[in-house]
C-alpha cells in the first residue's frame, strides 16, 4: 500500500511539473499579447531617456507589438523604481535605467523604497559611458602622473565639480582618491550644466564627465583630457590613458540595462533578452549609440545580474568611504 501510495506521489509531481512547464512555455509563447511599456526614472531627453526610444524603436518590430517610453523621473531615479516594483511581471511593463539610478541611489537617499537586486529581473545590458578625467587648461597637472602625484601630495587640496551628491561624477572622483591613499574636495552643484560652466571658467578645476559631456570642449581646447576611466583608452581619445595604467584595476563607468519587475517569467526574460541582443546586432544601432558616447553593452541576463551584484556592494563602499547622503 505505502508503495502505490509513494507512485502515485511521484506521478503526480511529476504531472504538476510537466505542466507548469508546459504553462510557462505557452506564456512565452503568446507573449507580447498587446502594448509594451518602456519606464525610464530620468526626464525625457537626457541619455538614459534616449537609450530607452532607441532600443524601444528596435525592439517593437520583433516583438510585434508597439513599444512606448514613460518618463518617471525624480529623486535621483527612486520614483521611477518605485513605480516599477509596483508594475504586473507579466513582461509587459519593462524598466531601461543606468547603474547610478539603480545600484548608487538606494546606498545615497534614505528610504529609497526598492530594492535593485530582490524587485528586478536583469534582461540584458546595453550601453556603456566611460568617463573622463577633465581639467581647466590652466591646472598645473599636464598629464595622469602629474595629476596623481598631485592628489597623493596633497590631500584635501584639490576641488573637483559635479552635478550633485551621489552621481558619478561625484564618487568616481571619490574611489579614484581612496585607491590612492588621498582625498579630493567635492564642489556639488545642480546638475552637469552649471559644473561645467564653473569648471569652463577656472572657478573649478576639475570635472569627472561623462564622455559625450566633455569631448566637444576637449576638442575645443577648453578642457585637457588627463584620463578615462574604462579599462582601455577610447578610440575618440587614443592619446589619453586609461587611469588603469597608473592605478591598476581601477575602472568606472556609467551603463544602461533593461529590466523586468521581479517575479517575469523566466520564458519571457530570456526572450526579450534575445530580442534586445538581436536588436543591437547591427552597424546602425552601433553608430546610434557612438553618437552619444556610448558603445554597446552585450551582456546577457545572467551577466547582468552577475555584473549588478558586484557592483552594487562596490558602491556601497564607495558610497561608505565618502559619507554622502541625502535625505
Amino acid at each position: 500500500m505505502k508503495k502505490l501510495a509513494s507512485t502515485f506521489m511521484r506521478r503526480t509531481a511529476a504531472i504538476c511539473l510537466a505542466a507548469g512547464v508546459l504553462g510557462a512555455q505557452a506564456a512565452a509563447a503568446s507573449y507580447p499579447k498587446g502594448p509594451v511599456t518602456v519606464v525610464t526614472p530620468t526626464a525625457a531627453g537626457g541619455g538614459t531617456d534616449i537609450v530607452a526610444r532607441l532600443v524601444a524603436d528596435r525592439i517593437a518590430p520583433l516583438l510585434g507589438q508597439p513599444v512606448v517610453v514613460d518618463n518617471k523621473p525624480g529623486a535621483g531615479g527612486a520614483i521611477g523604481n518605485q513605480f516599477m516594483r509596483r508594475e504586473k511581471n507579466d513582461g509587459h511593463s519593462l524598466f531601461v535605467t543606468a547603474n547610478s539610478n539603480q545600484l548608487i541611489v538606494p546606498w545615497i537617499v534614505k528610504n529609497a523604497g526598492f530594492d535593485p537586486i530582490k524587485d528586478f529581473e536583469p534582461i540584458a545590458g546595453l550601453g556603456v559611458v566611460p568617463y573622463v578625467l577633465a581639467v581647466h587648461p590652466s591646472f598645473e597637472a599636464k598629464n595622469l602622473q602629474e595629476f596623481l602625484k598631485l592628489l597623493k601630495e596633497r590631500p584635501g587640496e584639490l576641488y573637483y565639480a559635479s552635478a550633485g551628491v551621489g552621481t558619478l561624477n561625484h564618487l568616481i572622483p571619490e574611489m579614484l582618491a581612496h585607491e590612492v591613499g588621498s582625498k579630493m574636495e567635492h564642489v556639488p552643484y545642480r546638475g552637469v550644466a552649471p559644473a561645467m560652466a564653473d569648471v569652463l571658467g577656472g572657478q573649478v578645476p576639475v570635472l569627472f564627465g561623462s564622455l559625450s559631456s566633455v569631448l566637444e570642449n576637449i576638442r575645443a581646447g577648453k578642457l585637457r583630457a588627463l584620463g578615462v576611466t574604462s579599462e582601455q583608452r577610447l578610440d575618440l581619445l587614443p592619446d589619453v590613458p586609461a587611469i588603469a595604467e597608473e592605478v591598476p584595476g581601477f575602472k568606472a563607468e556609467m551603463w544602461v540595462a533593461m529590466y523586468a519587475p521581479a517575479g517575469t517569467p523566466k520564458d519571457i526574460v530570456e526572450q526579450l533578452s534575445g530580442t534586445v541582443r538581436k536588436a543591437l546586432d547591427n552597424p546602425e544601432t552601433e553608430e546610434r549609440f557612438a553618437q552619444q558616447g556610448m558603445r554597446l553593452m552585450k551582456v546577457d541576463s545572467a551577466e547582468l545580474a552577475k555584473l549588478q551584484e558586484e557592483e552594487y556592494a562596490l558602491w556601497g563602499e564607495v558610497v561608505k568611504s565618502s559619507g554622502a547622503s541625502v535625505d
